[in-house]
């Protein structure tokens, strides 16, 4: 609320006595400090006994409204409070979270993000759309081998071939499988510790395997898959 008493310390006697003349243009409560103001350098009004009763009445009814006011303002000014986030509690599913499922999908291949997603679809009852997307799965790896038995033998080998491949599953796991299967507020996630250390484990016994077999094909078939392999 305005501090009339401080403004009107800086008035001049004239200034002052055109609050009290032209009282119903300003507020009661300016007219009320020049009154004041004038009494302390001791040229009272002679009109202050008949006017100030009714000033007096009117600030006080206008002084609530003025206190909303700036309550109102104080209020717009204030910055919008962040809603707290919302604690998942015991009763939350505890699901793999789609962050996890893009780091499982990029090193160890889609599958195992699909994996991943298939537990969290198992885990939230939802049989139908587990359904789905082992169908998508499987279709997209014969998509998978049909591209690759086209694309070696006109390019050979390609560290490109992994990422280029796992990059519209991992979409599809995201943008489309969790939103409309999933589509969990609250959970629980998950630890990625055991699906990494099963990831792990897979991949270096299919590479023992890999080299294993590669060891039972006669030299030719040997010299010809290293031929095929990219080059470093």
């Amino acid at each position: 609320m305005e501090d009339y008493a401080a403004k009107m310390l800086l008035k001049t006697d004239a200034a002052l006595r055109e609050y009290v003349t032209g009282h119903v243009q300003y507020r009661e409560a300016a007219v009320l400090a020049a009154l004041d103001e004038l009494r302390r350098r001791g040229q009272p009004a002679p009109e202050e006994a008949a006017l100030r009763p009714s000033l007096e009445a009117g600030a006080a009814a206008q002084r609530p409204l003025d206190e909303a006011a700036a309550e109102a303002a104080q209020e717009r000014t204030r910055p919008a409070e962040t809603p707290d986030a919302v604690e998942p509690d015991e009763t939350a599913p505890a699901l793999y979270s789609p962050v996890t499922i893009v780091l499982f999908s990029v090193p160890f291949t889609f599958i195992a993000g699909g994996v991943l997603l298939g537990l969290n679809l198992w885990r939230l009852g939802r049989k139908r759309a587990l359904l789905g997307l082992v169908a998508f799965i499987v279709a997209y790896l014969l998509a998978g081998v049909l591209a690759l038995s086209w694309a070696l033998p006109r390019y050979g080998l390609s560290p490109w071939y992994g990422p280029l491949f796992n990059l519209p599953a991992i979409l599809a796991y995201v943008l489309w499988f969790w939103p409309r299967y999933v589509g969990q507020p609250v959970y629980r996630s998950r630890s990625w510790l055991p699906p990494l250390l099963v990831c792990f484990a897979l991949a270096y016994g299919a590479q023992r395997f890999q080299s294993y077999m590669l060891k039972q094909q006669p030299k030719e078939m040997q010299q010809e898959f290293e031929r095929m392999m990219p080059k470093e």
